[in-house]
């Protein structure tokens, strides 16, 4: 009879194998669909790039004369092709199939994941029961700030602070759509969502996000993303392409060094979109953490190694990569998790980088980066015209800075129901119950979604997130470190960010707190007690040992507990209760 250890160890082996063939599904399932376009009218809206992308996309599968200007265009979907159907497209027939493939993903025939999933979900419960535990959220939590019950009350808080806004933001939509003479302003459904949010946003703010393309050209960006890194955290970010081998041509390699000049990091970036061999999103991983385990002398430590991927339009015949906003906000954001990875101080290695840190505080880094994107001075200093290299002008500057807020109410919804799905799924979902993945999915999403989802919508099918990597009965973890990232950003704000000096003492601080600590600091007695007495737990395993308090370092950069203030601020949504603040 086998043992528990044993019991856990097959059932952890059967687990990486079913998230590896989840992830391959949803890649396969993906290169699966093509739709070619021949006619004109039928592309009517799309910019100039997403033109010349399907284009390109046509010549690659065979069509060897096709241009922007007069065709066929092959769409995918992969993410800049998706979004530019979704955002562009004039023709709601188009966007209504490419919108029903998508969420179809990897769902059905020899790609299908639905049962994958099932057994994902079953085998989570049977680790749980194996540990001790009444469901796979208790386990997860072990290694988090929030309890349960914490994480859904902060999901409700949200929920609740979201839900007029989004009622409003809908209202907007179909406003816009009757004054254009839409026949589906009455009927708006989930593919005329992000088309009519661009022109509203378009109309509202004057800014076209395709049009200021030119203005966001990824070398500019990266140079200016660098630059921001030395300001804030004293580092030098060189190119180091020799040094290492790549796995495609587009990739590039970098080493990070300290004010001395000597090095103490290294990174790949991958940047752009190859919807064949890659998977849609991006992120940061591991390659080496820091630590001195595998060290060749064993005395000085390993550096870390991270790799950063995105899925950017590639560059375009003599074009660099143009980049929208939403592209330039997702290379922040990755960038600060290799941030939080590469400038750690810790020689064990169980501890460096992202490692020990509760998975609801491994956000903060990457969602404060994304901060400095809407800071006047960053923004004009990665926004250069790629031909002129002027500057972009004040006023859409401002106008950019003044969207941030734009249907923030709408966009934090979509989140709460990846999130609450997530959470129900691994608290109250029974293997061969009478309700079914969908079932909750659509439940939730009563609560989440302004308007329903559709009954075939099978997102599950792709959410990679809980069930291909680590965010399982943790995806709410974005939300949650949303608040500490808001109010660590909110202390430059409080200094003054003209104030240069200033602004690196505290960035500085930022990094010998935040970024170095990472899984080095023990937590206090009654952080400990706290998730002994909620689990029933006698505290001697090892995630108890490791387990850390990432608001232990937060105060120790802040001075003090965190507050959503600054996240309210930042979103422009209405007030939440003091409850919230109390769950952190």
């Amino acid at each position: 009879m086998l043992s528990v250890n044993q019991k856990v160890k097959e059932n952890t082996t059967e687990l990486e194998k079913l998230s590896q063939k989840f992830e391959e599904n949803i890649l396969d399932s993906t290169k699966q669909f093509e739709k070619l376009i021949t006619d004109k009218k039928d592309i009517e809206g799309f910019p100039a790039t997403a033109l010349a992308m399907a284009a390109e996309m046509a010549s690659s599968k065979g069509h060897k004369d096709a241009t922007a200007e007069n065709g066929p265009w092959v769409l995918t979907l992969d993410a800049p092709s998706y979004r530019s159907v979704m955002q562009h497209a004039q023709n709601r027939s188009l966007r209504e199939e490419v919108y029903r493939a998508y969420v179809a993903r990897a769902s059905s025939g020899d790609h299908n994941n639905t049962p994958i999933i099932e057994r994902i979900l079953k085998l989570k419960l049977e680790k749980a029961k194996l540990l001790g535990y009444n469901n796979y959220a208790e386990v997860s939590m072990e290694m988090k700030m929030a309890t349960i019950n914490e994480a859904e009350e902060l999901i409700e808080e949200l929920r609740s602070a979201s839900w007029n806004a989004a009622i409003q933001d809908m209202e907007d939509l179909k406003n816009l759509a009757k004054a254009q003479d839409a026949i589906e302003a009455n009927d708006l459904n989930q593919w005329d969502i992000n088309f009519w949010g661009e022109r509203l946003r378009e109309l509202k703010y004057d800014i076209n996000e395709e049009a200021l393309r030119p203005f966001f050209s990824l070398p500019t960006v990266i140079n200016g993303l660098f630059n921001l890194a030395k300001m804030l955290f004293e580092i030098e970010i060189e190119p180091a392409d020799s040094l290492a081998p790549v796995w495609n041509n587009d990739v590039r390699f970098y080493c990070v060094k300290d004010s001395l000049g000597i090095p103490i990091a290294y990174f790949y970036f991958d940047p752009y979109a190859r919807p064949s061999e890659k998977r849609g999103g991006a992120w940061m991983d591991v390659v080496f953490g820091r630590g001195r385990t595998f060290s060749h002398d064993g005395a000085s430590p390993r550096l870390p190694i991270a790799h950063i991927v995105c899925n950017q339009t590639p560059p375009m015949g003599d074009k660099p990569s143009l980049m929208t906003f939403s592209e330039v906000e997702a290379v922040f954001h990755e960038f600060g998790h290799a941030l939080q990875h590469m400038l750690t101080k810790q020689d064990e290695s169980l501890v460096s980088g992202t490692r020990g840190i509760e998975w609801d505080a491994v956000e903060l880094a990457s969602q404060f980066m994304e901060n400095w994107c809407y800071q006047r001075g960053i923004l004009k200093s990665i926004a250069k015209h790629y031909e002129t290299g002027e500057s972009l002008p004040e006023d859409i500057c401002l106008k950019l800075i003044s969207a941030r807020t734009f249907r923030a109410g709408s966009l934090m919804l979509r989140q709460l129901r990846y999130a609450s799905v997530d959470l129900e799924l691994h608290t109250k979902y029974m293997p061969d119950g009478s309700e079914t993945i969908y079932d909750i999915d659509q439940r939730v999403g009563t609560r989440t979604n302004v308007i329903p989802l559709l009954m075939k919508d099978r997102f599950l099918c792709s959410f990679s997130h809980i069930f291909a990597d680590k965010y399982a009965a943790g995806y709410y973890s974005y939300q949650w470190a949303e608040v500490l990232s808001a109010d660590a950003f909110s202390a430059f704000e409080e200094a003054g960010l003209d104030n240069v000096k200033t602004i690196k003492e505290l960035g500085r601080k930022f990094r010998d707190t935040i970024l170095a600590v990472g899984g080095g600091k023990s937590p206090d007695q009654i952080c400990e007690l706290k998730k002994v007495n909620e689990l029933g737990r006698d505290g001697d395993n090892l995630s108890q040992t490791l387990l850390l308090s990432s608001i232990v370092v937060f105060v120790e950069f802040r001075g003090r507990e965190p507050s959503p203030a600054a996240l309210l601020r930042y979103t422009g949504l209405a007030c939440l209760s003091a409850s919230m603040l109390n769950c952190l």
